[in-house]
């Protein structure tokens, strides 16, 4: 999804503007998630940019895009770009060390009679 919301529109309250286009970017990755992966993924990952304009679009990672969208009502801008870009993602697995790596076993306190 690639976007350019209005944040000020007449006649309409800010503050139920502000949470359709929350709604709309949230609906969108609910929708994304649903989708087939591809074989050999294990998730759906998303590239965000949010900003005024697609020009001065910064990357954040997609729990930032919410609030960043907030900041960008509550400093009064006009317009709001947002970026939500699924890709399918592969989960990197901790290595698995075959070593011979003893652990000490627990002391046991006797108990206290």
């Amino acid at each position: 999804m690639k976007k350019t919301f209005l944040l000020q529109v007449e006649g309409k309250n800010p503050d139920r503007i502000l949470e359709a286009v929350k709604h709309e970017v949230r609906k969108y990755a609910r929708r994304e998630g649903r989708k087939t992966l591809p074989e050999g993924f294990d998730y759906w990952d998303f590239d965000c940019q949010v900003g005024t304009s697609p020009e001065a679009a910064q990357p954040a990672p997609f729990a930032q895009v919410v609030p960043l969208i907030d900041a960008a009502a509550k400093a009064g801008a006009a317009t709001c770009y947002v970026q939500v870009l699924s890709k399918p993602v592969i989960r990197l697995r901790k290595p698995v060390d075959d070593g011979d790596v003893s652990l000490p076993a627990p002391e046991l306190d006797a108990p206290a009679h």
